[in-house]
């Protein structure tokens, strides 16, 4: 995406960064470049505040959910190997953690099969 006027940093370089910027997860210096960005290119201030709006509904819908350290660690993992072009989601991060978790559950289930059925006698 381009709005088609001649910026200093790239739409796409904002585009792609952009939850990094959301996130305050980039150095300062960068931050004042997509800034400066933002302020001149409607079609990404656009998207910035797209994805702003996105992130208050989740943080408010979400926020409140613990996530289990493990679940983190490799949902994270798992989008760092994508960022680096080293892994190709065959299916999503979030479709993965679901099925990561309820193998878990599946398997805990199974090991206290037998004790439930005699508690239940």
């Amino acid at each position: 995406m381009s709005c088609g006027d001649p910026h200093e940093t790239d739409c796409s370089e904002v585009l792609d960064h952009l939850y990094e910027f959301l996130d305050r997860e980039m150095p300062d210096g960068e931050c004042a470049k997509f800034e400066v960005h933002i302020d001149e290119c409607s079609p990404c201030l656009e998207k910035y505040g797209l994805e702003q709006a996105v992130k208050k509904l989740v943080k408010r819908c979400c926020g409140h959910d613990d996530v289990p350290t493990d679940l983190r660690s490799k949902v994270m993992g798992r989008i760092e190997l994508i960022r680096a072009g080293e892994a190709v989601p065959e299916q999503t991060v979030l479709e993965q953690a679901v099925a990561d978790q309820q193998a878990a559950q599946a398997e805990a289930e199974s090991s206290a099969g037998p004790e439930r059925t005699s508690e239940s006698a």
